[in-house]
This record gives structure tokens, sequence and C-alpha cells, in this order.
């Protein structure tokens, strides 16, 4: 196996556990958020910064860099971890969010995805092989299977077919991957609907993959309806298989995932509302250009301890961004990359220390949702 994935603890009054999972570049704690390098980069950031930040494992975006500089280019240059200078795990996405993103700008076959680019309008072909061959030339340590993914809210006909797409394309790329220092992660499809969900997670059962992501969720359906599918959908995971619930990292949506049984999370809103000047807080968020802290000498969060709260000013901070300094957005993404990697710490050791249900419950009692 590619990777190795050992539960160490599970809670007793929720469905969270901890674990370690074993990679050719290190071993990683779960539960883990991985911060998005979408281009070989975590925007503003250095990966010696990202690692202060408490960062182990970060996600990179096979269709961003397939475009440009392209797969054969990374290979070249001794594969992603090399070209990027990251030297802990890496997981790339197999880009079918992004290309099913597009719109209008895509057609869809059983064969694969015909799309166009977002940059220069030039037309290229994904099929769950060629994502397995640009992964391959990647060389992250985790990579999943591409996948069909479908707007919410969809008709459940819409819903079925794309789920069987899905499962297909999973064969495809399980035939076709076969470089024995990755693993492959199968990703469950299903919408909103229980019955396809349950379907979609038996039929990858059966093909045995390294891990199982959950698509198909925080995709603009209400908040209780994605934790009412984890509730019937994860215990019907493999217990013994790490489960990764993608594109999701706001504070509250973390914590009941982990509750939920959930390893793993990526997401780039962290590192996008920094870049507007937006920051999370123990309280909620906080839009920290905003005329109001003006001369506001405290920190960001007076509880935080990232480089940013503990040496400079909400007045100061403001002050850059209003003046287009780049420095002002390096060090919001600096305090929200630590705010959430120091929310994972801490529920490690609270799931270590039995306490994890009172501390998730007093965390969401004090962050004000949006």
């Amino acid at each position: 196996m590619a990777i190795g994935f050992k539960i160490t603890k599970e809670d007793g009054q929720s469905r969270a556990r901890l674990g370690l999972l074993h990679t050719s570049h290190g071993t990683v704690q779960t539960p883990i958020f991985m911060p998005v390098g979408t281009q070989a980069t975590v925007k503003t950031m250095t990966p010696d910064e990202v690692c202060s930040c408490g960062g182990e494992l970060i996600l990179s975006n096979t269709y961003h860099l397939y475009l440009r500089p392209g797969h054969e280019l990374v290979a070249e240059a001794g594969g992603l971890h090399n070209f990027m200078r990251w030297d802990a795990p890496i997981l790339t996405d197999s880009g079918g969010f992004q290309v099913f993103s597009l719109g209008p700008l895509r057609k869809i076959t059983d064969q694969g995805v015909t799309f166009r680019s977002h940059i220069d309008g030039s037309e290229h072909f994904f099929s769950p092989e060629k994502s397995m061959e640009i992964q391959m030339a990647l060389g992250a340590d985790i990579v999943m299977a591409f996948d069909e993914c479908i707007p919410y809210p969809c008709s459940y006909e819409q819903t079925k077919d794309a789920m069987k797409r899905t499962t297909s394309w999973a064969v495809r790329c399980r035939t076709r991957h076969n470089r024995e220092d990755q693993a492959l992660f199968g990703i469950i499809q299903g919408g909103m609907f229980r019955d396809l969900r349950l379907q979609s997670v038996a039929e990858l059962t059966t093909l045995d993959f390294s891990g199982y992501g959950i698509g198909g969720l925080s995709v603009g359906e209400p908040k209780p309806m994605m934790y009412e599918v984890l509730d019937y959908l994860v215990p019907a995971m493999p217990k013994e298989k790490p489960r990764y619930l993608m594109g999701v990292g706001s504070p509250d949506c973390l914590l009941e995932g982990v509750y939920r049984g959930v390893d793993m999370f990526d997401c780039v809103l962290p590192t996008r509302i920094a870049r507007n000047g937006t920051v999370f807080t123990k309280e909620g968020k906080l839009v920290v250009r905003n005329a109001e802290y003006a001369r506001d000498f405290r920190p960001l969060d007076p509880e935080c301890d990232c480089y940013t709260c503990r040496n400079f000013s909400r007045a100061y901070i403001r002050h850059l961004i209003k003046a287009n300094e780049v420095l002002g957005i390096r060090l919001t993404t600096l305090h929200n990359l630590r705010f959430v990697l120091k929310l994972m710490q801490n529920i490690r050791a609270a799931i270590v220390g039995d306490y994890f249900v009172e501390y998730k419950d007093e965390f969401l009692r004090r962050f004000k949702l949006d």
C-alpha cells in the first residue's frame, strides 16, 4: 500500500477519531485540514510559512497544473514536491470539480469531458485515464479518481446518471493507475439522495481504494442538509480507510465533520477570504478592512498565537490592505491558516483528553455564524 492508516483513538460520545496517515513523504495526524495550493503554491505563502502555521499536508489542483505549466514540465522538474520545494505529503484532486464548473465551456460523455480552457479558450479532453496520467506525472502522495460533479439542486435522474458515471470512471481510474508510491482515493457521489449515496459507497467499496472522498457536498446546500448526509453516509464507509470531506473549511463545518467521523478536509475558504480582508476569530468572522478598525490597535484575535497576531494591529493590517500593500493579505492569510490549523490541533487534543464534544459545543457557542 502506498499509504497506511491507523486509528489510534475513538471518541466515546461521537464518531470523532484520531488517526495516523503514513505516506512516502511523512506521517500526518488526523483529523487534518489541508491548505489548498491550487497552482503549486498556497497563495502568498512560502512553504516554510505554511509549515510554521501547522500545515502538514497540502492539496494541489490537477486541472490548473495541467493547463500551466503542464504536467510534463512538473515531471521534468522531479515532480511536484521538488518543483514547489514542499517536502511533506501532497494530495492532488482529479480536476473534475474545476472541469464541471466550466458550465457551457464543457461537454460530458461516458468517455470523458471535452472543455475549453478558462485561460485562452483552447479545447482539451479529460478522461479518467487522462486524469490518472496527469496525477501520476505530478507525483503527489494521494491522488483522486475522476468523478462527475453536479450542482445543487439537481434532479434525481441527473444525480443518478452522474453517480453511475462516477462509478464507471472509478473502475477505469483503478485500472489505469499504476504508480506504486501513490494512494488512489475513490469519490462518493449521489447528491442529497440517500439511496444513491449508499449505492455509490457500496459500489466503490468493492474497488478497495486506499481511502474515500465525499464529493458533492458544500456546493450550496444548507449546512443541516450536509450534516444529514454525513450522519448516514459515514457509518457506511469502510472504518479502516481515511474519510475525506472535500471542499469544506469553515470552522463550524470542520467541527461538525469531525463529530461525524471525517478524517480529512480541504478548502480555499481560509485563504480566499483573507485576500478580501476577512479573518477568523474566536468570536466569528472579522472584516478588518472595514472603517471601524482604522484606530483599533488590538491584534486580529487576542487569543491567537500566530505571527500576525503577535506583532501587528488591526489598524496596521487595515492600512496595508487599503493601500494595496501585498503584506496585508500575506498577514491575513497567515492568520487564517494558523487559526484553522490550530483548531485542528485543539480538536485532536480534545479527542485525546475525552472532552471533544464539550470543546465543540463551547467553540460554537462563541463563534458567530454568518
